[in-house]
């Protein structure tokens, strides 16, 4: 396990979660913010960034690749995919929230999709790991932003 500071404490918590810490609630509420999340996400491949960063993303290739959502025929490198797919959902603006502002499941559905298309045929995850890859990436970013005092500070600023 990781060193007994701040850092390794956080290390050691995200390290230990796995598919037992999701209760029927998470499960449920998780799958409600990923619908919303793909539903945001495809109307904003319509918008102008998001044709922008499309355009500016296939000038790169690899072997291994994810969907671009909205273009079965298009596909790019995970990294590549998790940010056009990204950039559909936050050019939106509609995807869910929290206090102070953040827009947790824009940032992380990309990411966990892109990856889990990635990974070869006889290794594919299952729904739970998705679920639980999910889950883990928004406590990482809830976790990230409660430890911001820039976080703390937003609604004064606006």
């Amino acid at each position: 396990f990781f060193p007994q500071t701040i850092t390794g404490n956080f290390a050691n918590v995200i390290h230990g979660l796995n598919a037992n810490h999701l209760t029927d609630q998470v499960i449920q509420r998780s799958k409600r913010m990923i619908l919303d999340t793909l539903g945001v996400g495809l109307l904003g491949t319509s918008t102008e960034v998001c044709h922008k960063v499309t355009q500016y993303s296939k000038i790169y290739s690899s072997d291994i690749s994810s969907t671009i959502w909205g273009h079965l025929d298009f596909r790019l490198p995970p990294l590549y995919a998790a940010f056009v797919n990204g950039v559909a959902v936050h050019s939106m603006d509609f995807d869910d929230t929290w206090h102070p502002a953040t827009h947790p499941s824009g940032a992380v559905l990309p990411a966990v999709i892109a990856l889990s298309e990635a990974f070869p045929q006889k290794k594919k995850i299952s729904g739970l790991d998705l679920l639980l890859a999910f889950n883990v990436g928004i406590e990482v970013q809830g976790r990230l932003l409660r430890f911001s005092s820039e976080a703390r500070n937003i609604p004064k600023r606006y």
